[in-house]
């Protein structure tokens, strides 16, 4: 009798205590928000979102965000494959996001931040929003070649364009100081029709040259 007595008690005490969590808690088990998300999934999205901000980058502030994610970036490095011929297998990095409406079009930048913005990859007229990883030819990619033991970052934009332009500015495997007007360029569509960007997804990561 002591034993159930004691039992019925502990018993008792679990319900009370979990109907007192329901107040903050939509049960027992995984902690949710309002919106019957986990928070695990939740903080997912916040964290996505946060990502997607261009208000402190020196290029792209003016413009919308969209989420941009690449399986070539590792802890905020990109992968050995992505980089020169001399470490890795000079392969493009792997980009996916999601279709950004009223987009006919993509426009893809790579800039190495560390060297007066250096054009590693330039891609224009790209209709996919997954590309796998060395899908850029060898004329639109050159991957990442700091100095023997120094670490640069790199920046890939992707321009979500209403219409193709009339040509996209800059060449790989150079220095570029014009950069931020290559890319504003891209505001101005074939026809002469401005307001051609719709939002600009990025990401971003850094390689240490061996």
């Amino acid at each position: 009798m002591g034993k159930e007595i004691i039992m019925k008690k502990q018993k008792l005490s679990a319900l009370i205590l979990c109907a007192a969590l329901t107040l903050s808690f939509t049960g027992c088990g995984t902690k949710e928000t309002s919106a019957n998300i986990p928070v695990t999934e939740a903080a997912a999205e916040s964290a996505a979102a946060a990502a997607a901000d261009n208000s402190g980058d020196k290029f792209v502030s003016a413009y919308p965000a969209f989420e941009v994610t690449s399986q070539s970036l590792h802890d905020g490095k990109w992968d050995e494959v992505t980089a020169n011929t001399v470490d890795g297998k000079n392969a493009s990095p792997e980009l996916s996001w999601a279709p950004v409406e009223g987009a006919t079009t993509y426009v893809i930048y790579m800039i190495d931040m560390d060297t007066a913005y250096f054009i590693h990859w330039k891609s224009s007229d790209i209709t996919e929003t997954s590309l796998p990883e060395g899908w850029a030819p060898s004329s639109d990619y050159v991957g990442p070649y700091p100095p023997p033991g120094s670490t640069h970052h790199y920046n890939v934009y992707v321009f979500a364009l209403k219409n193709p332009v009339e040509r996209v500015k800059g060449g790989i495997n150079s220095i570029s100081p014009k950069v931020p007007e290559f890319m504003e360029s891209l505001n101005t569509d074939a026809d002469g029709n401005t307001g051609n960007i719709i939002a600009v997804g990025r990401v971003t990561g850094k390689y240490t040259a061996k």
